[in-house]
Order: C-alpha cells, then structure tokens, then sequence
C-alpha cells in the first residue's frame, strides 16, 4: 500500500508526455531526471528533437544537490532542456546571518601583526566583547579578506592581543602575501569582530559531471551556505580562493622558473551553488542565481564549448562566474603549467547583468577565468563589487602555457574596488597571446574606505601579463588614458591601440 500511495504521488506531481517531463510544486526533480535517463536508456522514441523537464511554478528545496551525470547527457540533436518560469526557485538554505559585534560600525584600525607570535593587536574592546565566545575577525588584507575564529583576547591596558583557531592561525603568520599592512602609505589595515548566527545550511544545488548537452532556462536558484569559515576559517591567496597550505621561502629564495619567489602556496575551489565539470554543451539562458553565499556558477574543470547568456546575477556572497583551473591542490600555483588552459576552452559568457558580488567573501570577483583558451566575455554589465570586476589569467608568469585567444569586448564595468584594492575594473594576469581587451567601458574605481594603498586601475595588468591587443576601451566617455592602467612588470608584446 505504501509503494502503491508513493506511485500515486509522483503521477500527481511529475508527468510525462511526449518529450516532455513537468514537475509540479512539491515534485521531485531527481525523479524526472532518472526518468529522461530510462528514456534515453531504452531508445524511446520520445527522445527525438530532445527532452524538456518542465518545472512549473513553486520552491523546490533541495536536501541534495541535482546530479547530471554521463548517462544524462543529451546530444545536438537531441539535447536535455531544463526549463522554468521567473516563479520556478530551486532553493537550499538561506544564508548564515552575521552580526557585527565590535566596532558597531565600521572597521577599527589595526595596532599591531605579529607573524612571530601569530597574533594581532587591536585597540581594546569593550568587556562584553572581550567575554563573547564564536567571535570571528574579518581582517582587510589589501586584495583579499581573512576570516579567522578568535581564540583568546587578552586586553592590555588600551591594547588587546588576539590569537586564532587552526588552521587559520598558521595559513594567516606563515604566508606572505596578502598579509594585514602596519604603518602603510594610507594607515594599518583594518578589521572587525562578529558572530556567525546559523550553522552549516545546503551549500550546492546542481552538479553536472560527465554530461553534455544540458541547457537550463528561465528558472531562479537561490539561497545556499557557505559553511568553510564556520569550520576552518577562511585565509585566501587571491580571488577567494582559500588557502590549505602555504609558506615563506627563509633560504635560497627563488625557483628555476622564478628567481625572485619567495611564496610557496596551494589552494582549494571556493563551493557553489552550480559545478560544473567534464562537460561540454552545458548551457544557462535568461537565468537568475540570487543569495548564494559562496560561487553562483562554476565551470570547474575539463569543460568546452558552452554558453552563459542573459543571465542575472544578484546578491552573490563569493564570485559570479568562474571558470578554468586556478591551479587547486595538489598542484602548487605558482608554477608555469602548461596542461590546465586546454582543459577550458570556448566558453561564452555574454548579455549578462551582474550586481552585488563577492558581498561574503570581499575578495571574489564578479567574473572569474583562470587558464583558459578561447574564451569570451562580452557585451556583460558589471556593477557592484569589492575587489575587481572581470579577471582572466593565473600563474603570474610569462612562459607560455596555452592561455591564449582570449577575448575581453564590449562590457560594462562599474563601482568595483569598493572595499579592497590593488583591484582592476579588468584585471589580468600572465601571458596570454592573441587575446584582446577592446570596446568596454569602464568606470573609476570606488574609493574604498579602508584600502592601504592607491592601487585601483580601470585596467590592471598584472604581474607579468603579455600578448594583449588592447584598444577603444571607454571610462566616463572618453578612451582610457594610460595612467588608468596599471602595469605590474607587463610583457614586451602588449600591442596598445587607445
């Protein structure tokens, strides 16, 4: 009787027709999609032309991400469509609340970082804040933030002396860079202290690995966690990505493939909300991803040939867009690779609208794209974040390593760089030949409030970037002048063109 009701319930909530699966409201989406699966297995002919799983109107929560696995591919003729409305929500958690506990307002001045020690010094706080237990400090560090769980406070006098949980502790006083900024040209960074008010919520809602051939339209995905810092704290390299060991070079600096280095590192992914990875085809259209605390949308690795398309990103905690290998663990980032910019390539993004990014993780961007090939990035609105705007390149090195064709035309960045700087409306790093960076229009960094330097460019080319063509880009109706540009040690084969 109880398989029998069971049956029942998923006739009233998902129904087939020809070449069509609809959900209803309180259906079960992981259902529809073992049920294109069987119709793909079997060869029924109502795979011809293509399947659609229609979501009608409703939240649909999921415990579990959506898993879109080989045998759930499509094919060009044929290919999976998983449609919605404006009302169709698939949703996980809402995210964790934080309250700012010291200073009410704002973000108070270092007094002292101590790598030695591993603590950091700040002006004492109240008495009350002293005794709060599940404090965290948010600490300013130039082009990144770290998240660290407090430990003990010991007050001083007018000074207070801070330690922090593991692994943070070690990952913050053993690396180099970024690293809080005492007695800078525009002060000592900045921090604040807060509680974190919910515990680990559903951080991922789909995951295709091994599928081709999906295309997503017109649904909304909302509210995912982001449960790291809760656990590990959250130290970071650049661009969000979190540190899981790193170090100082103390003896012989330098490697054969950069003499000067002194900072060895290695990286995880930041989680979100939709991986992708082993793909190709694998397509978003008139989407809206809103409230996810970590990435919106990520073309993780092995990926090609697919297409993000008028597509609105709102309110997103970490980066927007991401895509292509940033050299994750077990491989140090550093190092000159040249396997990775093959396994992403030809990815589309363009006409999409995103706003208020990286508002967890100050650090993330808007748009993401490490080694990549043949990428392209246009006609995109970009407006609203804390570091930089679109970024494309990684490995800070000038040795070819397949980044190349790449394509930066026709955007809209606007107030980026609004907490943290060394930030470009357009950043890039390394050596990509053949790509372009034409026809954008670009705005004036934001002044943001605590920054320790004046290191904000419309254009910021990085730490060894080579082989752009960089030509007709625009800041406030006008073509950009070249001290709107940072260049950081750039390659000799910048073709400009203003």
């Amino acid at each position: 009787m109880k398989q029998i009701l069971t049956l029942l319930l998923l006739l009233l909530c998902c129904h087939a027709s020809a070449g069509e699966i609809v959900v209803r409201e309180g259906g079960n989406i992981h259902e529809a999609l073992r049920q294109a699966r069987e119709w793909r297995r079997t060869g029924d002919a109502r795979c011809e032309g293509g399947i659609t799983i229609r979501l009608e109107a409703g939240r649909y929560y999921m415990q579990e991400p959506l898993f879109l696995r080989p045998e759930d591919s499509g094919t060009a003729e044929s290919p999976t469509v998983i449609r919605g409305s404006r009302q169709t929500v698939i949703c996980g958690d809402a995210q964790q609340r934080h309250t700012q506990r010291w200073p009410q307002t704002g973000m108070a001045r270092l007094t002292d970082f101590n790598p030695a020690e591993r603590t950091i010094t700040i002006p004492t706080p109240p008495d009350s804040i002293l005794n709060a237990k599940g404090l965290e400090m948010v600490v300013h560090q130039r082009w990144a933030i770290a998240i660290l769980r407090v430990k003990t406070m010991q007050a001083r006098g007018t000074h207070t002396v801070v330690t922090f949980e593991e692994p943070e502790s070690r990952l913050e006083f053993e690396h180099p860079w970024p690293q809080p900024v005492i007695g800078g040209p525009k002060g000592n960074s900045s921090f604040l202290l807060r509680t974190t008010e919910q515990r680990d919520g559903a951080e991922q809602l789909v995951v295709a690995d091994g599928a081709n051939y999906v295309r997503f339209e017109g649904l909304v995905f909302e509210h995912t966690c982001w449960n790291r810092p809760l656990h590990k704290g959250h130290v970071t390299l650049q661009g969000g990505f979190p540190l899981i060991d790193a170090y100082k070079l103390t003896e012989n600096e330098g490697l054969p493939w950069d003499s000067s280095l002194e900072n060895q590192a290695w990286v995880e992914r930041p989680v979100s909300a939709v991986t992708i990875r082993n793909a190709c085809h694998i397509d978003f259209h008139d989407v809206l991803f809103r409230q996810l605390a970590s990435t919106a949308l990520d073309y993780a690795d092995n990926v090609s040939d697919c297409t993000v398309s008028s597509c609105r990103f709102e309110h997103i905690g970490g980066t927007a867009i991401m895509a292509g290998s940033f050299a994750e663990s077990p491989m140090e980032v550093h190092r000159p690779y040249t396997h990775l910019a093959e396994r992403c390539q030809r990815i589309n993004i363009h006409s999409n609208t995103i706003a208020h990014t990286s508002e967890e993780d100050w650090g993330a961007v808007a748009i993401a794209l490490g080694y990549v090939r043949q990428c392209t990035v246009k006609s995109n609105d970009v407006r609203h974040t804390n570091y930089s705007g679109i970024c494309i390149g990684w490995g800070w090195t000038p040795a070819y390593t397949g980044m190349e064709d790449n394509r930066i035309v026709d955007n809209k960045v606007y107030d980026y760089a609004r907490q943290l700087y060394d930030a470009g409306g357009i950043y890039t790093l390394s050596n990509q030949p053949g790509s372009i960076i034409s026809g954008n229009e670009i705005g004036q960094p934001y002044p943001a409030p605590y920054a320790t330097n004046d290191r904000g460019f419309c254009i910021y080319l990085d730490a060894r970037t080579d082989g752009f063509t960089i030509e007709n880009n625009k800041t406030e109706g006008r073509m950009i002048r070249r001290d709107e540009i940072g260049d950081n040690h750039p390659g000799p084969n910048i073709i400009w063109r203003q």
